[in-house]
């Protein structure tokens, strides 16, 4: 195609003025930065994202499966053991959350308890995260029940393993009557010691649980088989893709069924909103940089009046010749965000594997001391498409100006 050679010609020559060559620079600059730092920022969310995601595993079960209506499912223990028998699941338990008071001491705080079965560990990495104490369950000689705290729950309650009183847990009464004249009938109660504390650096774990056994969750909650929730461990060979259909096969529609990413969607889905939110703040960056290639193509116009009346003279139409400036503008566009793109997906990599960018804050605290980033080819494609379109709109407009193709007379 004629326009595109004589295109890349004019992108690539030298120019007669060196005021040209530096103005196209910076257009060709401007788009390549604005461009790199997309990448770079699309790419420390990714990263953020796999340091939300590999947290999950410690306490979130492989697959979860809620009740659609309600807040309990009704034969919780009979379900559990149906689901155990599918092809693919190693354990399914039920668990029962609530809201509750915790009184330890003077001190008392709002929690969210979690009754859980003797087995629950098998599901999940719990002992790994045990910062103080040891994680017991009962001792049915002494008829005690120990709980385990979260660290934000422990830190606030001052209650920590090895202390001479009881953990007192309180919930609004579901059956029975209330004698107003007696307040503290209106709640069902029990008291626990505090055998552990465990810390898994996600705020919704750490911040108020108090997990006890499912038989106290049960008494306090008036429950018989009740279950709020049937947690499933995997074989190591099944993976949830495969196991989730079988799951709801057996369970119907009356039940939602989620594997770990969907059970922490909304936190997901903040991340993912602030990351194109992001990316288009950034993208609007760009838009404001490529203006510049609507000055360069009047600077070039004028470099080139001469070409420009010569080609007119052999017969270029000026429709072809407004080409040629409508192509070079959307090159110097494609080139700076190819450019881009490179630089940034290289320094991605380079603090991929060499950490170079720390984080602030006091390191000693912190599971990691500096940026995350991943690099994802779909981003890639979304920042190319945008530069595409950012080129074809600023070229397009380039292509409105209008050379001058009248000829001179001595």
């Amino acid at each position: 195609m004629f326009s595109l050679r004589v295109a890349v010609r004019y992108l690539f020559s030298k120019k007669t003025h060196s005021a040209v060559n530096v103005i196209s620079l910076i257009s060709v600059a401007g788009v390549a930065v604005a461009t790199m730092a997309i990448v770079c920022v699309l790419s420390v969310f990714n990263g953020f994202t796999d340091l939300a995601a590999s947290h999950l595993s410690r306490l979130d079960p492989d697959i979860k499966v809620t009740p659609a209506d309600g807040k309990v499912i009704a034969n919780g223990d009979s379900l559990a053991r149906a689901i155990t028998g599918i092809d693919g699941v190693a354990a399914a338990i039920p668990t029962i959350e609530e809201q509750a008071l915790a009184v330890y001491a003077s001190r008392q705080m709002p929690v969210t308890i979690k009754g859980v079965p003797e087995r629950y560990d098998s599901i999940n990495s719990l002992p790994s995260i045990i910062i103080d104490g040891e994680r017991l369950y009962r001792d049915s000689v002494r008829s005690l029940s120990f709980a385990t705290l979260s660290v934000g729950a422990a830190m606030n309650l001052k209650a920590f393993p090895g202390g001479d009183r009881y953990l007192g847990l309180y919930v609004p009464r579901r059956k029975g009557r209330i004698n107003p004249a007696s307040p503290m009938t209106a709640f069902r109660s029990d008291s626990l010691i505090v055998s552990a504390v465990y810390q898994v650096e996600q705020a919704e774990y750490d911040a108020d649980m108090v997990i006890i056994p499912i038989e106290n969750a049960r008494r306090m909650l008036d429950y018989t088989t009740e279950a709020s929730a049937i947690e499933i461990k995997l074989r190591g060979d099944a993976t949830a893709a495969t196991v989730i259909p079988r799951v709801k096969a057996a369970t119907g529609g009356s039940y939602e069924v989620k594997d770990r990413m969907q059970q922490q969607e909304q936190s997901f889905r903040m991340i993912e909103i602030e990351k194109w939110i992001t990316f288009f703040m950034l993208a609007f960056i760009l838009i404001i940089a490529s203006f510049n290639i609507i000055s360069t193509m009047s600077m070039l116009i004028l470099e080139k009046a001469e070409n420009i009346r010569t080609l007119h003279a052999l017969g270029a139409s000026r429709k072809m010749i407004s080409r040629i400036f409508l192509i070079e503008g959307w090159l110097i566009s494609i080139v700076g965000g190819i450019a881009g793109i490179v630089a940034g997906v290289a320094l991605s990599l380079a603090q991929q594997w060499g950490g170079f960018i720390k984080l602030g804050g006091n390191h000693e605290a912190m599971s990691i001391d500096v940026y995350p980033v991943r690099v994802d080819p779909v981003d890639l494609l979304a920042v190319l498409a945008i530069v595409l379109i950012v080129g074809i709109l600023t070229s397009a407009a380039s292509g409105k100006l209008r050379p001058d193709t009248s000829t001179r007379t001595p």
